[in-house]
C-alpha cells in the first residue's frame, strides 16, 4: 500500500522525493515522466532501497525453467528410443505430475519474464541475426536425422489415412524449414569490402571490469585499453563538487553503511564533499566481484582497487583530457538543493578549467543546451531519444547515443547518411559486437573494452552468394537423404506383418520363467498355428486352381511340444 500511494504521487506530478532514498523525483526539466514512473523500474528500486542490494530474480526464473526443460528433454529421448525399437511407453504417475507441474511452471515463468523483460525482448532478433543461419543448419540436421523414427512409424501404419497425416506433417515442417532462410537478414551477411571500419569503444564508467566503477583507476585502465572514450556519471555534492556516481545512494559502490549509517539511504548529492572524502570506493568491487574478473587482479591491482575513493569530475577529466574522448550524463538535482539552478555552471566551469579540449567533450543532457552551446560551442551534441534525423540535425544535434536493441540497421543507415554519429550501450559480447559492426555502427559503450579491444575482425562474415550456395545445398542434400530413408524403410517394414497384442506384450516382457511368459508364450503358439492352418486352406485352394502346396505341412504336437518349451 505504501508503495503504490507513493507512486501514484510521484506520478501525479509531486516534486518532492520521498522514502530518505529520493526515490522519484519530477524537476520539471523536461523529463520523460514515462521513464521516471515506469512501475517496473519503480518496483525495483523500492526494493533495493528496502533490501539493500539489487536482486536479479531472473536468475532463480531460468534456473527453473532450465531445469523443467531439461526434464522434459530426457522424457522425449526415453519416448524416441522406445519407439525406435517398436516399444510402448507406459508413462509412471509421477512423471505425468511431473510434467503438468512442469507445463504450469513454464507458463508462469514465460509471464514473468515477459513483464521483467519487457525492453529485451528486442534481443531475440539481435541474437537471430547472429545465429540463425548457423541454427538453421543445426534444425536441419536435427528433422533430417528424425526422418527415421518418421519413416519407421509411416511404414508400420496400416491405414492410408494415418499414413498421409504422419507425412503430410512431417514434410510441411520439412518444406518450412527449407524456406527459412528467405526470412533471415543478418547485417553480417555481406561482402567484405563493404565493411566498415571498426567501431569506436568508450569504456562504461571506465574500465569496470579491471577496476571499480567510476574511479580513478577505472579510468586509468580505459586509458591504458587506449578506449576512444569513457563515460561517466556526474552528480553535484551539496556544497558544489561535482563527482561521479551511477546510483542515486550510495550503499551498493561505497562502505556508507560503516561511515555513515544514519545517511545510508540518503541520497547522494545530500553529501558534502569532507564527507564523500571519508568513503571507500573500491572494497564492494573485490567483495561483490560484479564481472568474476576480481580474482585476476595483480596483487598490486588488487591493493590499489581496495584503496579507491569516491571520484571528483575534474581528477577524471585530467586523466581523459590527453588521451580520450569524455560522454558525460547527470543526475537531476531537487528544487531544494542549493545548486539547483546553477549545477550546469558549475560543470561547465568544471570542464573548461581542466583543458580537455571542446571537442572531446560529449554532452548528453537535455538541459540547458542552448546555455551549453553559448559557453562551450565545440561540445559535441549529444541525444538519448530517437527521433527523425533531419530534427535532430535542427537541434544541432550531432551524435546518438542510444541502447543497442532500440535502433535497427536501417535506421544507422539513415543516421549516417545524415552525417549523424551512433553510439549504442551496452554491449560486451563479441558476438554483438560484430553484428553492430557490420551494421555500421560508428561506436559501442562497453564494460568490457579490454575484450573487443582486441577482436580484430566479426566473428563471421559471410558474401550473399557463399550462403545462398549453402542453404541450398544443405536443403538438396537434407531432402536427398529423407527420401532415401522412407523409400529403404517402406522396403524394410512393409513385408512384416503386424505384430499381434500378444507379440508386442512378449517382446516387453521380462525375460525370466513365470507363468504370466508362458500362458503368453502359448497364446502366440497357438495363434501362429491357426495362422498356419489358413494359410494351408489358402495353399490348398490355390493347388485346385494349378498350383503347388507341396511346402506347406501341418504342425504336429512334438513341433508344437518343442515350441512352447
Amino acid at each position: 500500500m505504501e508503495f503504490e500511494t507513493k507512486m501514484e504521487q510521484c506520478c501525479q506530478g509531486d516534486e518532492q522525493t520521498w522514502a530518505a532514498g529520493k526515490f522519484c523525483q519530477v524537476s520539471g526539466r523536461n523529463q520523460e515522466k514515462s521513464k521516471l514512473c515506469d512501475p517496473k523500474k519503480a518496483l525495483q528500486r523500492y526494493l533495493y532501497n528496502r533490501m539493500g542490494y539489487w536482486s536479479d530474480w531472473s536468475i532463480p526464473i531460468l534456473i527453473t525453467a532450465a531445469a523443467g526443460f531439461l526434464y522434459i528433454t530426457a522424457l522425449l529421448i526415453l519416448a524416441l528410443c522406445h519407439i525406435a525399437v517398436g516399444q510402448q511407453m507406459n508413462l509412471h504417475w509421477l512423471h505425468k505430475i511431473g510434467l503438468m507441474a512442469t507445463l504450469v511452471v513454464t507458463v508462469v515463468t514465460m509471464s514473468s519474464i515477459a513483464q521483467l523483460w519487457d525492453d529485451e525482448w528486442e534481443m531475440v532478433v539481435i541474437s537471430m541475426q547472429a545465429t540463425a543461419p548457423f541454427l538453421h543448419i543445426g534444425a536441419l540436421a536435427a528433422v533430417t536425422a528424425l526422418s527415421w523414427l518418421i519413416a519407421g512409424q509411416f511404414a508400420r501404419t496400416e491405414k492410408a489415412t494415418s499414413q498421409m497425416l504422419i507425412f503430410t506433417a512431417y514434410f510441411a515442417v520439412v518444406a518450412a524449414l527449407y524456406l527459412v532462410p528467405l526470412t533471415v537478414s543478418s547485417p553480417c551477411i555481406m561482402e567484405k569490402k563493404n565493411l566498415g571500419p571498426k567501431p569506436a569503444i568508450i569504456g562504461h564508467r571506465g574500465a569496470p571490469m579491471l577496476a571499480p566503477e567510476n574511479t580513478l583507476m577505472s579510468f586509468q585502465k580505459a586509458v591504458e585499453q587506449k578506449t576512444y572514450g569513457v563515460q561517466a556519471d556526474v552528480v553535484i555534492s551539496y556544497d558544489g563538487v561535482p563527482f561521479l556516481m551511477h546510483d542515486e545512494t550510495l550503499r551498493r559502490t561505497t562502505n556508507v553503511e560503516d561511515v555513515f549509517p544514519e545517511l545510508a539511504y540518503e541520497h547522494s548529492y545530500m553529501f558534502n564533499w569532507t564527507d564523500l572524502e571519508r568513503l571507500n570506493a573500491g572494497e564492494w568491487f573485490l567483495k561483490s566481484d560484479p564481472f568474476w574478473t576480481a580474482g585476476s587482479l595483480s596483487d598490486s591491482d588488487y591493493l590499489e582497487a581496495a584503496n579507491q575513493s569516491v571520484c571528483k569530475l575534474a581528477d577524471m577529466l585530467q586523466i581523459a583530457k590527453d588521451n580520450t574522448s569524455v560522454i558525460l550524463n547527470f543526475q537531476d538535482l531537487p528544487r531544494d538543493h542549493p545548486y539547483y539552478s546553477t549545477y550546469i555552471n558549475i560543470t561547465l566551469q568544471t570542464i573548461l578549467e581542466s583543458g580537455i579540449q571542446q571537442q572531446a567533450v560529449m554532452w548528453l543532457p537535455n538541459t540547458e543546451r542552448q546555455l551549453v552551446r553559448q559557453i562551450a560551442p565545440g561540445f559535441q551534441q549529444t541525444s538519448d531519444i530517437k527521433a527523425d534525423a533531419e530534427r535532430l540535425r535542427d537541434k544541432g544535434i550531432k551524435q546518438l547515443n542510444l541502447r543497442y536493441t532500440k535502433v535497427t540497421s536501417e535506421d544507422i543507415r539513415e543516421y549516417t547518411a545524415a552525417n549523424l554519429s551512433v553510439n549504442l550501450y551496452v554491449v560486451n559480447e563479441p558476438w554483438l559486437f560484430s553484428i553492430l559492426w557490420c551494421a555500421g555502427v560508428q561506436s559501442v559503450t562497453s564494460d568490457s573494452s579490454q575484450i573487443l579491444s582486441k577482436v580484430p575482425f566479426p566473428v563471421w562474415l559471410m558474401p550473399p552468394d557463399e550462403y545462398n550456395l549453402i542453404w541450398i545445398t544443405a536443403d538438396l542434400i537434407s531432402f536427398t537423404i529423407i527420401v532415401g530413408v522412407f523409400i529403404f524403410q517402406k522396403w524394410r517394414l512393409g513385408s512384416i506383418r503386424t505384430y499381434n497384442p500378444e507379440q508386442i506384450m512378449l517382446s516387453a516382457a521380462v525375460r525370466k520363467s513365470s507363468r504370466d511368459v508362458k500362458i503368453m508364450k502359448e497364446k502366440l503358439i497357438f495363434s501362429e498355428i491357426n495362422n498356419g492352418v489358413e494359410n494351408a486352406d489358402e495353399l490348398s485352394l490355390c493347388s485346385e486352381n494349378g498350383y503347388s502346396n507341396e511346402g506347406v505341412a501341418p504342425m504336429d504336437h512334438r513341433d508344437m511340444k518343442l515350441r512352447m518349451d
